[in-house]
């Protein structure tokens, strides 16, 4: 393939195949990132036995999303670096056997440790997956197409954490039964075999390499700008929904646990499908959105309307009322419009033979924040009496910062991804 070789040279059946390994990439990836919330109180319930209290399992759950979230913060860097090196299919085929062949040893773990460690590789996986899927994508599609398949994309993570939560109201995890869920979360490595073999790489990343076929990744770049303002301008647009989600939101789950538990089995399930139905709406429609009405001011309206929304799902209504699983799914759709923006923005701030290791350091750096931020959540658990609810909405109150940064930002509508 030649040097001059366009995204539009990829055929049609090889961009679809693309399209759909990325997003099936991204599918399993949110069957990761939802199953911690399900399934940690389950866990620390049968490990440490008699000695389980609510405080315990908080604090556990904060740790295990801490784990995750900084295992993805390094490992979307690493694998994202690796991406503009060696080929986006091949980051992301290793990507996807990382998070699956380390979550499938969680069915075996005998302690709180070692499922603390395994999360932490999954979270490799996990972070690498989206930064190679997002730039794979965007360079084999044509700029008319990029809005419909990034909100594709920005779908495929909550679609995962939908089938979790339907499979699990399904066949309930309980402390007597959840190493089940995560034997099946191997399954996905045959996904991560068949990315490695067969799938085609992105012509615009062939054309980026010398005559010697090696990529250069010119990482002092980053030091200087426009790069510089690029990443920065990235690291803070990316981080405001993940703190807010992981460290804010997801308290959701095991304060639905705790109030209807008893009562409903599956009420922590049934929570988590309202909110990941919403999710995948939002996070489809977010590219959409950002295509009509811009990059700055859907960002804003985006930021404008979680917050709201956040406050009042842990303010204004409680688990098992009447109006809590409506106010899940606006809080899950509104919220998740964050997910369908970024794969359409943050390509656009980079160039071809940095796009990967460029959104991969952005929406990363974005995630070693919100490791912090998870435990300072869990502090906060405990500082505040094992409250779900002023927990929720304190770190909830962090989606408002994005009303101000979006304005120094640039605007990209229109921008073409190249192929310098």
């Amino acid at each position: 393939m030649s040097d001059t070789t366009l995204p539009e040279e990829l055929s049609r059946s090889g961009r679809i195949c693309v399209l759909i390994a990325a997003f099936s990439g991204l599918v399993f990836d949110g069957f990761e990132l939802g199953l911690m919330p399900v399934a940690s109180q389950s866990v620390t319930a049968s490990l440490v036995g008699s000695a389980f209290t609510k405080t315990l399992g908080g604090n556990w759950f904060a740790w295990y999303m801490a784990s995750l979230m900084l295992g993805a913060a390094i490992g979307g860097i690493v694998l994202g670096s690796l991406g503009d090196r060696v080929g986006r299919t091949r980051a992301m085929g290793i990507s996807i056997l990382f998070y699956s062949l380390f979550a499938g040893m969680g069915g075996w773990v005998t302690t709180q440790e070692q499922m603390l460690v395994l999360r932490f590789l999954v979270g490799l996986g996990v972070g690498g997956m989206w930064p190679n899927g997002v730039a794979l994508v965007a360079e084999c599609w044509p700029n008319t197409s990029r809005p419909l398949v990034s909100g594709i994309l920005g779908a495929g993570i909550n679609v995962g954490i939908l089938f979790l939560s339907q499979l699990t109201r399904i066949w309930p995890v309980t402390a007597d039964s959840w190493r089940w869920i995560f034997q099946l979360s191997a399954l996905p490595a045959l996904l991560g075999v068949v990315v490695l073999i067969a799938l085609p790489e992105s012509p615009k990343w062939l054309a980026t390499r010398g005559p010697s076929k090696k990529s250069n990744v010119p990482w002092r770049e980053f030091t200087r700008p426009p790069l510089s303002q690029a990443l920065f301008v990235g690291i803070l647009l990316s981080s405001i929904p993940l703190i807010g989600a992981w460290a804010g939101s997801k308290w959701m789950i095991p304060w639905a646990e705790e109030v209807a538990g008893k009562v409903q089995t599956g009420y922590k399930s049934i929570t988590q499908g309202w909110w990941a139905l919403g999710a995948t709406l939002g996070s489809f429609s977010g590219a959409q959105i950002a295509g009509l009405l811009g990059r700055q001011r859907s960002y804003f309206l985006i930021s404008l309307g979680t917050t709201i929304l956040t406050i009042a799902l842990f303010q204004w209504t409680a688990p098992l009322e009447p109006s809590f699983l409506p106010i899940v799914f606006a809080q899950g759709f509104v919220s998740t419009l964050f997910f369908g923006w970024l794969p359409l923005y943050l390509p656009e701030l980079f160039p071809t033979a940095v796009r990967a290791t460029g959104t991969g350091v952005a929406m990363n750096t974005g995630r070693f924040v919100t490791a912090g931020g998870v435990l300072l959540a869990g502090t906060l658990f405990v500082l505040l009496g094992g409250k779900y609810p002023a927990v929720g909405t304190v770190v909830g109150l962090f989606y408002g910062l994005g009303m101000i940064t979006i304005w120094f930002a640039p605007e990209t509508a229109g921008r073409s991804l190249d192929s310098k």
